[in-house]
């Protein structure tokens, strides 16, 4: 199982980063993302919007502490950050440990967060977006797995297609 901590969300600022960190989240095979900061009702429903036309069994919710999550998570504490250690060196330690929370940065991380997680990682020592770090720590972790998985309950669906775009209603 795998979580998703976004960090610090902003009103009126954040609402597309956040919005992408669901839905990489999401796609990549995660089964939850929790937000903390600021409390977003509209920018939540269209990610759970984004599920119900999509399927999937994928959870959006809030939560004001976001020092309860990373206290009462059983399992793997992965925090996100450009300070970290490569990825590529811990990938496949953090692949046999079980049950994730990945927990990526908003405006201002709080300094605590690198010490009460199990992991500092970074997909690289330069600076970058939330959303690359969750897309290439999840694409990593789970191999092509989120490529072939199938979502259910999904009213709609992709149709690859060389050129243009082609969406199947089902």
């Amino acid at each position: 199982m795998i979580k998703v901590l976004r960090l610090g969300h902003r009103l009126g600022r954040d609402a597309r980063i956040s919005t992408h960190c669901g839905l990489v989240a999401r796609a990549f095979g995660a089964e939850e993302i929790i937000f903390s900061g600021d409390k977003d009702t509209k920018m939540m429903n269209s990610i759970e919007n984004v599920s119900d036309e999509w399927g999937g069994d994928f959870f959006v919710r809030y939560e004001k502490n976001w020092k309860k999550i990373v206290e009462d998570f059983r399992g793997v504490k992965i925090h996100l950050t450009m300070y970290g250690i490569p990825l590529q060196k811990k990938i496949k330690t953090i692949k046999k440990e079980g049950d994730l929370l990945v927990i990526v940065g908003g405006e201002k991380v709080p300094g605590e967060i690198y010490n009460i997680t199990d992991y500092n990682i970074a997909v690289t020592n330069q600076p970058h977006s939330e959303i690359a770090a969750l897309s290439v720590f999840l694409h990593e972790y789970m191999g092509e797995k989120y490529v072939e998985k199938k979502f259910k309950k999904a009213r709609m669906k992709v149709v690859p297609q060389k050129r243009g775009k082609k969406v199947k209603n089902l």
